[in-house]
């Protein structure tokens, strides 16, 4: 077990968990009413996971339905010294929203409207409850679309994107989150209401919307969101690329980009994922490869072809097995879908995963895949490589059971490993989704004292108590700030 991480796992079921004074339930009930404030054991059962293995007990949940009400409850939850964490749809994957010093989760699940599309301008301001998904089907009508797109993008909120400065498999064209959002409405830790950016690209003074994207909720709580749209490009090619072995495949990953061609989205997924996502019913995926490509183009019709043949060519000489392109809009929906699905296909294998997110520079792929092949078998670990191959933000997800006693342990351990080698190879912990209690006992391999200090007086800045998501991404013998 990493140290700093003792007992992170434990699967008390509440069993010790603080129970709200009921003062304290009548004033958050009195600011919200009654139905949206969950206190009772078995209603917060759901709330002590994200998508991570990690596990917390919120003392309670209060459903927002204002900015105003995020205010009083903010403010309540200082005056009784409480911690305050926001929650979008849990689907993180480090244990930013999971709830590892008790306290009040803040949930917005009522806050879900879209409040205005600025379509001359490609602008869109929304509450942070909005379903990611649900943005793109409310602008493609218009010829727009929202970038980011997360696996989970059917079900992750823009609130938790902003939290996790969440990415996705086009990100490797059109940037992260913190690419795409212009400006934010914030509640302080005092309860004060502050708006950083705006619907400019770029305005005066510190760029205070780039230091809260990625905060993983420590800094403020954001009630209010600018994004930048897109416009639906005129054409779009879908390739499927199979490949005898995951060494060509990542040496064609090198290649493409290499030729000055970066691709609206470059992904790779092994034959261990090949073969859940079959077994899971998934359609159009080739049996006995070891690797496939999910390359796709986007651009003007004239120059698509050019592009569309010189990847081509650059994957046959990389040694692809069979090419193959999607021909109607449905193909190409049953790649993404497969692609989209894998993590939840890898149930067919073990029923549970634990899935990493390191980063590595492009050139060094073929080194830590092949790292992550010596971890698995070292620990007699199945592990399923997925991810965006383009950008070098791997994805080595650990399928494992939780049954078996020290099997989790066991499985932090490899994946501790696999984070070490993308660390030494000039890489880093995280691309997307975040630090939370994952990763933060490895915060020391990439930043110094001095380092970690400087970050701390920013999040002191924000919060001086110290109640907003506490214990989350820095070690937790770091001094409290």
């Amino acid at each position: 077990m990493p140290s700093g991480q003792p007992g992170r796992w434990g699967r008390g079921r509440l069993n010790g968990a603080a129970i709200l004074p009921p003062p304290l339930v009548g004033e958050l009930q009195a600011i919200v009413g009654k139905d949206h404030v969950l206190w009772r054991h078995d209603e917060l059962r759901s709330y002590e996971y994200d998508g991570s293995i990690d596990v917390g007990h919120p003392e309670a949940v209060v459903l927002v339905g204002s900015r105003d009400e995020v205010v009083e409850v903010v403010k309540l939850a200082q005056r009784y010294g409480k911690p305050v964490v926001p929650r979008g749809a849990g689907t993180g994957l480090s244990g930013g929203a999971v709830l590892s010093h008790g306290g009040i989760a803040v949930g917005f699940s009522r806050l879900r409207r879209i409040l205005e599309i600025d379509e001359q301008n490609q602008r869109a301001v929304c509450e942070p409850g909005v379903v990611n998904l649900d943005l793109t089907k409310a602008t493609t009508p218009l010829g727009l679309y929202y970038a980011p797109d997360p696996s989970s993008q059917g079900a992750c909120t823009l609130g938790g994107n902003v939290a996790e400065n969440s990415g996705g498999a086009h990100c490797l064209a059109y940037g992260v989150t913190t690419n795409h959002v212009l400006g934010l409405e914030l509640v302080l830790a005092d309860g004060s209401v502050v708006n950083v950016g705006g619907q400019a690209v770029d305005v005066p003074g510190y760029d205070l919307t780039g230091l809260v994207v990625g905060s993983e909720g420590t800094f403020a709580i954001v009630t209010k969101i600018t994004v930048r749209l897109m416009r639906i490009q005129e054409g779009v090619r879908t390739l499927l690329a199979t490949f005898d072995t995951i060494d060509d495949a990542s040496r064609a990953t090198s290649s493409i980009v290499a030729a000055g061609i970066i691709p609206a989205a470059l992904e790779m997924m092994d034959g261990l994922t090949i073969q859940a996502l079959q077994r899971a019913g998934h359609k159009g995926l080739p049996s006995g490869a070891q690797a496939v490509l999910l390359v796709e183009l986007e651009g003007m019709p004239e120059g698509l072809s050019e592009s569309t043949a010189a990847v081509q060519d650059i994957l046959l000489q990389c040694g692809a097995a069979e090419i193959r392109t999607a021909e109607t809009a449905d193909e190409r929906d049953r790649l993404w879908k497969a692609r989209k699905g894998a993590l939840g296909a890898l149930g067919q294998i073990k029923p549970n995963y634990y899935l990493q997110d390191g980063v590595i520079p492009r050139t060094r792929l073929l080194e830590v895949l092949r790292t992550v092949t010596e971890v698995s078998e070292r620990y007699g670990l199945p592990i399923a490589n997925v991810f965006h191959a383009g950008d070098g933000n791997i994805h080595p997800c650990i399928v494992f059971d939780q049954r078996v006693p020290g099997e989790t342990e066991k499985v932090v351990a490899a994946g501790g490993d696999i984070l070490r080698k993308c660390v030494e190879l000039g890489g880093t912990l995280s691309g997307e989704h975040g630090i939370g209690l994952e990763k933060q006992a490895y915060m020391t391999w990439i930043f110094s004292p001095v380092d970690i200090a400087a970050m701390l007086a920013a999040k002191r800045a924000f919060d001086p108590q110290g109640l907003l998501n506490p214990g989350k991404i820095f070690p937790k013998d770091t001094p409290a700030p």
